[in-house]
């Protein structure tokens, strides 16, 4: 298959980690030659890197693929990422999909190109996730004011929940030095900010004798990068040391994404989550006491296998307690070979339906009432695109703010005053 003039299209699903594999595997294609283009436009092939974090996740897949299709009937479809390697079958069975590339394979996705045989048998290029243990680097570059890098791949918990540890394999990580490497390339694009991306990223150098810390220590000491952010750490592994090192970075970010996912200590206990409220409570006290300003967020999960109105209540009593700035809320979804499958008494639709609004409402109050605490306070802002007038960038505790200006802010750092809170963004001014 030529490849020269051919036109290429991404989309990306779920989470940061996933952007970064995308950007690293679009690369590929520029460097053989491809031309990249929106995936709403005609291409010759279109890559879907998928999720599967839910049904819903599946099932948006699966509408991208046949739109993509409707675009260029002639186009040759690929999707990888997690859907790809729980449910290759089930994807094969979709007659627009040409070529599946498992957890294993999605990096040598060129290799095959020259095998695609539209209008044939769809492809599979697909491994037991056991097989899997190799770690591939990988970082976003298509947005000059932020950066996506990887630094840790896959799962060794076992949480009942959750196909992370089926789709993406053992936990696994690079080198502090390989990963400065990475990082370096990442900011020569042009970044002013790195996001530490991974799947369970706090179990850094869990094959050797280094640690997440160690990371973030050599992290800070690079000339070129302005931001340092950390995009989830598991509470457990967020340790003291971590948290009293970042509050004394001035590159780190004082925001903390902490996932909580029940504030009923029998539903974590069911969930096998690695922690207590106790410990999860003690976190967010000690990050307060050290960067009062820090923003924290925290991932909550509704209508858990028989969670009661009194396990809600408590999940919800003791986010209220909590010091914390926003939630992520999802209802549970049933994964095929998960443990939670087996758990009695599920949770009606109707339930979790109207416990995740409950949950999304007080994320609502508790974004606003962080928010509007620091309307007349000055926040160092990375600007990061325009609309008409207006550019829009993120705070250091990455709060969204837009300013009123007809100067190019793209990819600077301004110290910007923020003068009121209104739905969605802060409004600054800039300094006299």
């Amino acid at each position: 298959m030529a490849t020269q003039q051919k036109k290429v299209a991404f989309h990306t699903m779920g989470c940061k980690l996933n952007f970064s594999e995308t950007s690293t595997i679009k690369r590929d294609f520029i460097s053989r030659g491809f031309k990249t283009v929106s995936f709403n436009e005609y291409a010759n092939i279109y890559v879907l890197n998928s999720c599967s974090v839910t049904e819903n996740a599946d099932r948006e897949a699966r509408k991208i693929i046949r739109q993509a299709k409707r675009l260029n009937p002639n186009s040759s479809i690929i999707v990888t990422g997690c859907y790809a390697q729980l449910k290759p079958e089930e994807l094969a069975a979709i007659k627009e999909v040409d070529m599946i590339f498992g957890a294993k394979e999605k990096f040598n996705l060129l290799d095959h190109l020259d095998s695609i045989e539209l209008n044939h048998k769809t492809r599979l290029f697909h491994s037991e996730i056991n097989s899997v243990s190799h770690f591939e680097s990988s970082f976003s570059s298509n947005d000059r004011t932020r950066s996506y890098l990887k630094v840790q791949d896959g799962c060794d918990y076992n949480c009942t929940f959750c196909t992370i540890p089926l789709a993406r394999g053992v936990s696994r990580s690079s080198t502090v030095s390989k990963t400065l490497t990475s990082a370096k390339h990442a900011i020569s694009s042009g970044a002013r900010e790195i996001v530490l991306t991974g799947v369970n990223i706090g179990d850094f150098g869990v094959n050797s004798q280094e640690k997440f810390i160690d990371l973030l220590v050599a992290l800070n000491d690079l000339n070129d990068v302005d931001r340092i952010r950390i995009s989830s750490i598991e509470p457990n592994l967020l340790s003291n040391e971590i948290i009293e090192f970042c509050a004394k970075s001035k590159k780190i970010m004082p925001h903390f994404h902490i996932p909580l996912q029940s504030g009923s200590s029998r539903i974590l206990k069911l969930m096998r989550r690695k922690y207590q409220t106790s410990l999860y409570r003690e976190r967010i006290q000690h990050i307060k006491s050290l960067i009062p300003d820090a923003c924290i967020g925290a991932d909550i999960i509704v209508g858990f296998p028989s969670e009661t109105d009194d396990d809600f209540q408590k999940s919800y009593d003791f986010i209220e307690s909590l010091n914390i700035s926003y939630l992520h809320v999802f209802s549970y979804s049933e994964r095929q070979n998960t443990k939670a499958i087996k758990i009695k008494n599920k949770v009606s639709k109707t339930k979790k339906a109207e416990r995740s609004l409950e949950m999304r409402e007080l994320s609502k109050e508790l974004k606003v009432s962080f928010e509007k605490s620091f309307v007349g306070s000055t926040r160092e802002v990375l600007f990061e695109y325009q609309i008409d007038n207006q550019w829009f960038g993120h705070t250091d505790n990455y709060l969204p703010v837009r300013v009123n200006t007809k100067e190019n802010l793209k990819n600077s750092i301004e110290s910007v005053n923020i003068v009121n809170s209104v739905k969605n963004y802060l409004v600054g001014s800039f300094l006299n």
